[in-house]
């Protein structure tokens, strides 16, 4: 028995030792757990550290983005206005519909509700709203209609934003020489870019508040945009409309290509219109055709035939080595070198006073006259009615013309070039060059803007080019060329004394250089022929139908425009 008792404690010992095994596995996993948890823990402090120091821009921005908005506001750009105080260009009040895609979670259903009120496919607006960007433009400028529509619906991540839309509230009329803007309203074409800087305002800025939506809640900033400066032109908005009338009734009755017209007063070089058929209408994006951009009076040069035949009688009466009284023989053709000239219309051999050679448009006539004046000459007065430079005109665009340099001219020069072959010229050219013998002698170059802002902008008074009597008996002959007996007898006006010039010429084939069966039919003139009143020139590209000569072409149009003109002037006959 006693030794039973003594083993007791040993066989006691053991069941202890295997109760304390799970104790220490226990131990080593609360350790493990404690390892881990702050493994963890400096993993997540590590992350923090490096939001709160390298992230921290970034995410504080796009969580300011997300409650604070800047917004600029477009300035209204000035308006550009006709002397009569019509407005050509101007902007008006519209909405701008912008889109924040990543606000947007439903894109299909938002592009089916709007997508009829931006005037895009619904799958274009999908498109664009899809993704998670910040930014897509909808509609730079939905009508009120419209903009009512979309903010009653309220949508998360679309924004309705006030802008500007430039708008040309008589359409087609002056539309080459106003010019048009792009989307985003910045000067793309004509005046609207070349007077860009004073036309365009100062935008203003608008900072906002925001819910998450992208919903505007509270005005934080506000500085109002600047407008931009109005330009008033020397247009007369009556005078330009009839004009794109009477040039669009020749083109579709003559079958031409084309016609252009330049209206404007002598004596001070106020266009009172410049029109060019085809034309564009700036409101209409869809139906413009690049072509008829051109504002064809300064930035086409073409041939002028017979209109240009002034040039070597009046720098032949103004040396003294003619009067309008001098008599020349002239044969039936004139011949030099390998060269033979002929008349336009065939007439036997006469003998006419300098007077007739200019009514009757004779080409040897003229040719005679010149090479009484002298090649060298005739060249400078050709110079000095301003041909072969440009006029100053203040619209982009202008060219020069093309006149061959002294020393290029050939023996045979004088045959061509003094009536007007050989040579080529821009319609405001041609005008600036009778207005002289309109306004007693003085050149004064055209000009279009009249104003900017409040400010008369000075222009230039020309200068002398001949003597007041040189005028005055050129202005006798030229009179004598609309009479019943001239060849610009369709230019006259009831009433009025007219002088004028018609002209006939036959168009180069680019590719080849030579003269094609094509022509260019035209009249320049002027009226009252007693005093300075408006001066005109009309040009018809390619007419087909009928008569291509400028006397039956040119010269009912030029009637028709300038008695308007005199009328609307108030220039009484």
């Amino acid at each position: 028995m006693p030794r039973d008792r003594r083993r007791a404690p040993a066989d006691d010992a053991r069941p202890r030792g295997r109760r304390g095994d799970p104790d220490r596995a226990a131990s080593r996993r609360i350790r493990l757990i404690a390892l881990a948890t702050v493994g963890v823990l400096g993993v997540m402090a590590l992350r923090a550290g490096w939001i709160a120091t390298v992230e921290a821009g970034e995410l504080s921005q796009k969580a300011q983005d997300q409650h604070e908005s800047t917004i600029k506001l477009p300035a209204p750009r000035g308006a550009i206005l006709s002397a009569d105080g019509r407005e050509l260009a101007v902007d008006k009040h519209a909405v701008a519909v912008t889109a924040t895609p990543y606000l947007i979670t439903d894109k299909r259903g938002t592009a089916e509700k709007i997508a009829t009120a931006v005037g895009l496919p619904v799958a274009e607006v999908e498109k664009r709203i899809s993704g998670r960007g910040g930014y897509a433009m909808l509609n730079t400028g939905v009508d009120q209609q419209r903009e009512r529509y979309l903010r009653k619906l309220d949508l998360p991540g679309i924004t309705l934003q006030d802008t500007q839309k430039r708008l040309y509230p008589l359409g087609s009329v002056a539309a080459q020489l106003v010019g048009m803007t792009d989307d985003w309203g910045a000067g793309l074409t004509g005046l609207e870019k070349t007077m860009e800087s004073h036309l365009k305002g100062t935008e203003g800025l608008r900072e906002e508040a925001r819910d998450p939506d992208g919903r505007a809640l509270q005005i934080i900033r506000d500085k109002a945009p600047t407008p931009g400066t109005p330009i008033t032109l020397t247009l007369n908005s009556a005078i330009q409309q009839k004009t794109e009338a009477v040039l669009a009734d020749v083109v579709e009755r003559n079958s031409a290509k084309a016609a252009s017209a330049i209206v404007m007063r002598p004596d001070t070089g106020e266009v009172l219109a410049m029109a060019t058929v085809p034309g564009f209408n700036p409101n209409d994006r869809d139906t413009f055709v690049p072509e008829t951009e051109r504002m064809r009076s300064i930035t086409d040069a073409y041939e002028p035939g017979s209109t240009f035949k002034l040039v070597a009688v009046a720098g032949a009466i103004e040396e003294g080595v003619v009067t309008r009284d001098t008599v020349f023989n002239l044969p039936e053709t004139l011949t030099m070198y390998d060269r033979t000239l002929k008349e336009a219309h065939y007439r036997p051999a006469v003998s006419w006073r300098v007077e007739e050679i200019l009514q009757n448009s004779s080409n040897v006539g003229t040719v005679l006259i010149s090479q009484k004046l002298g090649q060298q000459k005739t060249y400078d007065w050709i110079q000095r009615f301003g041909f072969g430079q440009k006029t100053g005109f203040d619209y982009p665009g202008e060219v020069t013309g093309s006149l061959p340099k002294f020393e290029d001219w050939s023996g045979v020069s004088i045959l061509n070039i003094p009536i007007g072959q050989g040579i080529s010229v821009t319609m405001a050219q041609i005008a600036e060059a009778y207005g002289a013998i309109a306004n007693k002698g003085r050149m004064v170059p055209p000009h279009i803007i009249q104003k900017i802002g409040n400010k008369v902008l000075p222009h230039p008074r020309g200068q002398q080019i001949i003597k007041p009597r040189t005028a005055q008996q050129l202005n006798i002959m030229l009179q004598k060329v609309v009479s019943d007996d001239g060849t610009g007898k369709e230019a006259s006006i009831a009433g009025y004394t007219v002088g004028g010039k018609t002209g006939t010429a036959n168009k180069i084939d680019p590719n080849t250089g030579a003269y094609t069966e094509t022509y260019i039919a035209s009249f320049v003139g002027y009226a009252p022929a007693t005093h300075p009143g408006v001066v005109t020139a009309v040009m018809v590209d390619e007419p087909s139908a009928g008569s291509f000569y400028g006397g039956d072409v040119a010269a009912p149009a030029f009637e028709q425009i300038t008695a308007f003109a005199l009328r609307q002037l108030r220039i009484a006959p």
